[in-house]
């Protein structure tokens, strides 16, 4: 008898199911689904967000409606899912079959059930700390590529992962980069054609830029683009490049050139063309790079490449000779719209420079170039030429001048999103303005450098020179969500937000636009007017953009909150900054929302200062080349990364030594051989300076 019941248990253990391997299967069987024409049929009618712009038109317009302006006044928190990270998010994710994927800080990706709300898997690349001051602009990573059943993310070291889709298991790594240069990947790569297809970023450190496509199976390099000419006493890659070599001068292959192509990228399968938006010189200021002038192509140009070989078929360049930072890395959509009469295949760019480009996708053709926020470097745009007509203060040759936009731009890298209903852009814009100027001791490498990342731009200010004002020029930042009519060229609608950094955005055809925010909400607005229909707290400020997909006939919407990146990681608007969190809704949700404690009241640090205001104002300095760009200023509060006047008493206890390299682990960089002790000691006065003064006033 006991023998039966034996043979019995073993049977039925034998043939049980197995929940884990049974879902390694499920997610195995949906994501390789994800072929090359899933990826050309791809739109929000079929339930799933497979590529990074949900489609390779980059629209970011899904067709789904059951949450529409009628009901959504009905959202409820279907799930959440903290991450355990607090550092920024700026991933789309991506969910095929109720299988979600993305990446968070430090190039992590994960798996996720959407059903549920539960981990699948998580892969940690174990990106190197170190390599964290090599990002300009937080450890932040905007998405993952699917294709065939594989899951592929860039890393902030300038790999390029292939990770399977069931089990999270590593299939091949490469690095796309020369790790000894200040490379890194934040982008989210693109799948055309069996080809995964990556850039970089680093133009601020001395880099030249490319875009690479790699074999999806077997991570083998197919092309390779360059976006820059490097030196001319090398062989140039091809044509291009030579004829790009004509429109630079002096020695910038020292200096790298920049150019990197860091996030933009469309594809058009009728046309077989592939779109990638390129950044800015390196140094930024033209004068130290190409001293005699010249267009320097093909910098913050959007490019139209064959995707079987990476030639170059047309390019168009926003910013000619640019010197200000104003990259043509934002996003790029692609839509078919009429103009005068005309049925026109058009690319559609808001790049930083503050105009918005409507391109002939084809050929390259520039239809219109419209100001979309106040800008001064240029007057307008020459529809012949194509060129902007700049102003006699634009280049900040003679002058210090009040620059709109300013580096920032009218608009960063969060994407914008494109209704057919409405036919209107939709875009997290900016107003700004800088005071450029040229620091006339500048040296590669020496001055206007920080020593802890290599931050080089040749601008700064020149006390010798007078300051070109402008009245008109906005001397707050502030975020505005925008309503962009491309065919008349003009806003529609715009609705103000509190800070100027604020997250990408999604439309529908429920008549709505759904965005995040600095001031921690997430809410959706009529599509035709703005007419905010509904809000939801998430706690911290976000940056990322919201997707939408059904899950067994249910539409969802999810978004990822992590507030830093570029803004957001030296200041914020709320108090709190939580982990890193997914949110999830649908109508009817009932979930609650995760708690965490009550943040601590901010107590300023009290120092003994030992030294005299000069040294202060030495102490000033070091502090804004070395620690400012990440730790914001001192006594602003701070943001996804604290407030030096506000730490514990044991981090100034122990400075010197958290300086060297302590928390390298976090990415905090070494100072060690970069600043002396005396250097050190002097930051240090300037926090408690700055802490005593706040202390008096308060």
């Amino acid at each position: 008898m006991r023998l039966l019941l034996l043979l019995y248990l073993i049977t039925m253990y034998a043939c049980s199911p197995d929940p884990v391997a049974d879902k390694i299967k499920h997610v195995q069987s949906v994501t390789e689904q994800v072929s090359d024409q899933a990826l050309i049929n791809a739109s929000g009618a079929t339930g799933d967000w497979i590529t990074h712009g949900l489609n390779y038109y980059e629209d970011r317009y899904s067709e789904l409606a059951q949450i529409n302006h009628e009901n959504v006044d009905s959202l409820g928190l279907a799930w959440t899912l903290e991450l355990g990270t607090r550092r920024g998010i700026e991933a789309t994710p991506l969910v095929v079959d109720g299988i979600m994927f993305l990446t968070g800080p430090w190039s992590i990706v994960y798996a996720v059930d959407a059903r549920t709300g539960e981990l699948i898997w998580k892969y940690n690349p174990e990106v190197p700390g170190r390599f964290g001051p090599n990002a300009c602009c937080d450890v932040v990573n905007r998405g993952a590529a699917l294709y065939e059943g594989d899951v592929f993310a860039g890393t902030i070291d300038g790999r390029l992962l292939s990770i399977d889709a069931g089990t999270g298991d590593l299939n091949w790594e490469i690095y796309t980069v020369d790790t000894t240069k200040y490379y890194t990947i934040t982008g989210a790569p693109r799948v055309v054609k069996g080809k995964v297809i990556i850039g970089n970023g680093g133009a601020e450190y001395g880099v030249r830029g490319y875009v690479s496509a790699y074999d999806a199976k077997s991570g083998i390099l197919d092309w390779r683009f360059y976006t820059v000419p490097g030196d001319p006493a090398e062989p140039f890659e091809n044509a291009a490049m030579e004829k790009a070599a004509s429109t630079w001068n002096g020695e910038w292959w020292k200096y790298g050139g920049g150019g990197t192509a860091w996030d933009a990228m469309a594809y058009d399968p009728d046309l077989d063309l592939l779109y990638v938006g390129t950044g800015n010189g390196s140094p930024w200021n033209r004068q130290y790079r190409s001293p005699d002038g010249g267009d320097n192509l093909y910098l913050c140009s959007i490019l139209a490449l064959d995707p079987d070989d990476g030639s170059l078929k047309w390019h168009y360049q926003t910013t000619p000779g640019e010197t200000w930072d104003y990259t043509s890395t934002q996003h790029i959509l692609l839509a078919d719209i009429e103009i005068k009469g005309e049925q026109r295949k058009v690319l559609m760019q808001a790049p930083k420079n503050g105009f918005f480009y409507v391109l002939d996708r084809e050929s390259g053709e520039l239809l219109s170039a419209d100001p979309y926020v106040y800008v001064n470097w240029a007057s307008h745009v020459d529809i012949e030429t194509g060129r902007p007509v700049e102003n006699d203060f634009s280049r900040y040759e003679n002058v210090n001048a009040w620059i709109s936009p300013n580096y920032f731009g009218g608009h960063n890298w969060q994407p914008m999103a494109y209704s057919p209903e409405t036919g209107l852009v939709y875009i997290p814009a900016m107003s700004n303005s800088h005071l450029y100027g040229t620091n006339p001791n500048w040296e590669y490498g020496k001055t206007g450098f920080s020593v802890s990342t290599g931050w080089n731009t040749g601008t700064g200010f020149d006390p010798s020179k007078s300051i070109k004002q402008d009245s008109l020029a906005p001397q707050e930042s502030k975020g505005m969500l925008m309503a962009w009519d491309p065919v008349e060229g003009e806003m529609k609608w715009s609705v103000a937000h509190a800070y100027r950094w604020n997250a990408g955005v999604m439309a529908t055809a429920g008549g709505l636009v759904f965005q995040g925010n600095a001031e921690g909400k997430f809410a959706a607005f009529r599509s035709e007017n703005g007419e905010k229909v509904w809000e939801a707290s998430v706690g911290s400020g976000v940056i990322a953009s919201p997707v939408t997909y059904l899950v067994d006939g249910k539409q969802y919407l999810s978004i990822a909150v992590g507030w830093g990146g570029a803004s957001g990681q030296s200041s914020k608007v709320t108090e709190t900054v939580y982990p890193g969190i997914i949110y999830t809704f649908t109508i009817g949700g009932t979930a609650s929302p995760p708690e965490y404690p009550e943040i601590p009241p901010k107590v300023l640090i009290s120092g003994n200062i030992t030294v005299d205001q000069d040294s202060i104002s030495i102490g000033q300095g070091l502090y804004s080349q070395n620690c400012g760009r990440c730790h914001g200023a001192v006594g602003g509060g701070g943001g996804a990364l604290p407030d030096l006047a506000y730490s514990s008493d044991r981090i100034h206890e122990n400075f010197k030594y958290i300086t060297e390299g302590s928390f390298e682990s976090l990415g905090m960089p070494s100072f060690k051989n970069k600043l002396t002790s005396e250097e050190i000691h002097l930051i240090q006065q300037y926090i408690f300076n700055v802490a005593k003064e706040l202390q008096d006033k308060s």
